[in-house]
């Protein structure tokens, strides 16, 4: 194998259990966003226009439907001989075989591969994350500053920063503190999970923290206050764009939405910076004379009689005439039969929405705590005249007429 600057190592193994039924076949970076990608498409869109051309995938949960769809990479450009993409499940070494403990732990035991490139720099990037960023940029501010770990961050509301891990820094950019969701934050820099690291120093502290009895393994917990406590140089790289992590129901639905939002500036038409998924060929979208449509992104192979308004409706999506779908995201070859109602609610693939059935309400502003968006679980039917209410998630077929 011929040297590599920098590899990139995707943590794609999450359960995703916060995303309930729609993670129940699937990993959470296979799950479909905007139309017609998919999450993990934004790293490995990434790491193609950011010069990065090997890349290591680190699966665990239910990995099938994610490696049929990266495949060799081709859509992607990354069907390299030398580097290219590579799904890196655990696997059994002499002492047996074990799943991956943590985010350090997955990549500790794919050090072999690392290895293979001989690179100076490792990018440690999630799966389950929306955004556009050059990394090659984060690698040149990393390599200027000497730092041996740089970690990328965004400025987020004060109020808000107890939920996200927090990076105390000098005003040149140099932490001295990492505190993990601290309940009196002394900053509004919030690590993004996005990691530039100088090959030997990361090897060097997954090596030890492995050999560390009672470690969680992960990069958050572990390894960065042991880089702290030792005195290595470790900096904060500044993003500033679109970034939303989507691990819960609520935020990919606003994920989601968000493209239809004139203020939110999300731009997936950019010729300079293309977002590539595994499409397939699909005739045009059918909108019919009783369609209405306002506000909403309907993919190709779409077959529309009712009412769209805000909404994203994916491949071979089929609506018929009277039925409304509202601030909704309907999976692939979702059905909606005539006379239903889908109003803030995420309905999964392959799901019928029988004649007449209602799924998911309007907020309540009175009750806002009882309010959420709805799920309709893959190939899950919603019988006729079925109602179904606020901030459920149905994983199994609703009866004719039942109410939940």
């Amino acid at each position: 194998m011929s040297r590599k600057e920098c590899v990139a190592m995707l943590l794609a193994g999450g359960q995703g259990s916060r995303l309930g039924v729609l993670t129940g076949k699937l990993a959470k970076p296979a799950v479909p966003y905007g139309g017609k990608y998919r999450i993990i498409d934004f790293p490995l869109s990434n790491c193609i226009h950011s010069g990065i051309d090997t890349v290591g995938i680190l699966t665990q949960y239910k990995p099938l439907e994610l490696n049929d769809y990266i495949g060799s990479g081709k859509p992607w450009d990354l069907d390299r001989s030398n580097g290219g993409v590579h799904i890196l499940p655990p696997y059994q070494g002499k002492k047996g075989g074990d799943w991956y403990k943590g985010t350090a732990n997955a990549i500790y035991q794919n050090l072999g591969f690392i290895d293979r490139y001989s690179p100076e720099y490792v990018i440690i990037l999630s799966g389950d994350h929306i955004y556009k960023m050059d990394y090659s940029k984060m690698i040149t501010a990393h390599k200027k500053s000497g730092a041996d770990c740089t970690i990328a961050v965004m400025e987020v509301p004060l109020d808000e920063a107890s939920r996200f891990g927090i990076m105390n820094a000098t005003q040149d950019g140099t932490i001295y503190e990492f505190e993990e969701k601290p309940e009196k934050p002394k900053s509004n820099l919030a690590s993004m999970g996005i990691y530039v690291f100088s090959y030997d120093k990361l090897k060097k502290y997954l090596t030890e923290d492995n050999e560390k009895e009672g470690s969680s393994n992960d990069f958050g917990k572990d390894i960065i206050p042991a880089m702290l406590n030792s005195g290595e140089k470790l900096m904060v790289y500044r993003f500033s764009d679109y970034w939303k992590d989507v691990g819960t129901v609520d935020s990919l639905w606003e994920a989601n939405l968000d493209l239809l939002n004139p203020k939110i500036h999300l731009n997936l038409s950019d010729p300079n910076w293309k977002i590539y998924s595994r499409t397939s060929a699909l005739p045009p979208q059918y909108i019919s004379d009783t369609a209405q449509v306002e506000n909403s992104l309907i993919t190709a192979g779409c077959n529309i009689s009712g009412n769209i308004d805000y909404s994203i409706l994916f491949e071979n999506v089929k609506v018929e005439e009277g039925a409304t779908v509202e601030y909704s995201v309907v999976m692939p070859g979702a059905v909606i039969k005539k006379g239903a109602v889908v109003r803030y609610a995420i309905v999964a693939e392959n799901s019928l929405i029988d004649e007449n059935a209602t799924v998911g309400q309007e907020p309540d502003y009175k009750d806002a705590q009882k309010w959420g968006i709805t799920v309709i679980g893959d190939g899950v039917k919603v019988g006729k005249n079925a109602k179904i209410g606020a901030n459920k998630m149905i994983k199994k077929e609703v009866k004719e007429g039942e109410k939940i």
